[in-house]
């Protein structure tokens, strides 16, 4: 793919982007569509109360989690800290019935897998819900079976996309698309809906949500965000987005801005084949990354960066998911973004017709990903990035700084508590071997004293 040509191009675009923002800075100038921005904060009625049997929320200040996190990270090993850079398909925890099947129950396959890589979380879709009962079992299995506890995600967006509501078993609230809702809602009826969403599926254990889509939809010829998208009005998308964000955390489940840096103006889908989007600089600015920025100030936990390309940015087709360029430099640097940084689902065609599992893990935890989601081989993706740790390929303060930001979330949102951290840290030890002989199971003779 000529690595030597492209790193260098990287380099002059970095550099080109760096002395862009100093010369911003020193004329005071603004970019388009950015700048301060007032966004709506929303607060649940002044009357509500939660219900008996609703788990109290935890949110930690960030001092806190981060020491909690610091503490926790000392007790992991290098494996473990390594296993925590997936979330995975209940198919690569259990490969035994091939990469399509219809678990609903936590096997022994699973098991043994978290076991032995003990991954950062697993995602559940519709072939994985069968009631409210037997979907919270399932997670309580798993996360029981974990050491480190799990991220349990699932896309809840509301529409067609809703795993969870279209169960009808499941009774949830049905939601309309995001298409529908940005055209004749406003921001108070997506902050309830987002409320909603993370009380009903976090009563059975779910404790991440993929969603809000906060790409802005201008190619009516869009037909993998579809009517997934809030509208083609940044501004708009930006209210609806934050207002979500804000529901969905304050009831205790964290939200993922999706497909980074803005997917809206594809024409093709990455599920089937490579998209490159012809979008400039100034565009993505202008126009993509508003809602995004608006999610980040509401306070998302994740961002998800999609497999498109945009080669006039970053001069390659390489996907967003795997470039430096747009998750450190844009992402990190110049949105200020300091949560997790997701990967679209790596079992996807842009992916896999380009890239060995090993290949796309190692890519993407070089470009800048905290996780890579759904690698198409766990074990492929998980000892290729074991090995460049080993090897200094990924320096280990790399992988220590993607684990650390995955421990502060999972500590701030109560995933992981004191308690468990006091555990790890205090070990029970295991009784020793006793010496002490076996009692003879021969009934004694009795003596006259006895007598």
């Amino acid at each position: 793919m000529g690595n030597k040509n492209r790193n260098k191009r990287c380099i002059y675009r970095v550099t080109a982007m760096v002395l862009c923002g100093i010369l911003l800075t020193l004329t005071s100038c603004t970019l388009p569509g950015r700048g301060e921005k007032n966004y709506t904060r929303y607060t649940p009625p002044a009357e509500e109360s939660p219900a008996v049997s609703e788990a109290p929320v935890i949110t930690l200040s960030k001092e806190e989690a981060t020491d909690f996190a610091k503490r926790y990270l000392q007790q992991m090993s290098l494996e473990e800290k390594v296993a925590q850079l997936f979330v995975v398909k209940l198919e690569e925890l259990d490969t035994s019935e091939g990469g399509y099947y219809e678990f609903k129950k936590c096997t022994k396959g699973m098991k043994e897998t978290l076991a032995k890589i003990p991954v950062s979380g697993v995602i559940l879709f519709s072939r994985n819900i069968s009631n409210p009962k037997k979907t919270k079992k399932m997670i309580e299995r798993l996360q029981l079976s974990s050491k480190t506890p799990l991220f349990v995600a699932v896309d809840e967006e509301g529409g067609s996309v809703a795993r969870v509501a279209t169960n009808k078993k499941m009774k949830t609230t049905v939601f309309p698309s995001a298409e529908s809702i940005g055209k004749s809602k406003d921001g108070d009826y997506v902050y309830d809906m987002g409320r909603t969403i993370a009380r009903e599926i976090r009563s059975f254990g779910f404790n991440v949500d993929f969603a809000p889509v906060a790409d802005v939809k201008t190619s009516d010829l869009n037909t993998e965000i579809g009517d997934r998208s809030f509208g083609s009005d940044p501004q708009k998308v930006s209210e609806l987005v934050s207002a979500f964000v804000q529901g969905c955390q304050e009831r205790g489940v964290c939200a993922t801005l999706k497909h980074f840096p803005g997917q809206g103006a594809s024409v093709g889908d990455t599920h089937q084949e490579s998209v490159d989007i012809d979008s400039s600089i100034s565009k993505l600015r202008g126009l993509d990354f508003v809602p995004f920025e608006a999610g980040i100030h509401a306070g998302a936990e994740f961002i998800m960066v999609s497999h498109i390309s945009v080669s006039r940015v970053t001069e390659t087709k390489e996907p967003a998911s795997m470039s430096e360029l747009v998750m450190k430099t844009i992402l990190r640097e110049e949105l200020n973004f300091e949560g997790i940084v997701i990967t679209d689902a790596f079992d996807m065609a842009s992916v896999t017709e380009y890239y060995t599992p090993a290949e796309a893990a190692l890519n993407a935890v070089k470009g800048g990903a905290d996780i890579v989601l759904m690698p198409n081989d766990l074990e492929q993706a998980y000892n290729a990035v074991l090995d460049a740790v080993k090897s200094d390929s990924i320096p280990q303060s790399r992988l220590d700084e993607s684990v650390t930001r995955i421990l502060i979330t999972k500590f701030r949102r109560g995933i992981i508590t004191e308690e468990q951290l006091t555990a790890v840290e205090n070990p029970t030890p295991k009784p020793s071997p006793t010496s002490t002989p076996k009692k003879s199971k021969k009934t004694p003779k009795k003596t006259p004293k006895d007598e």
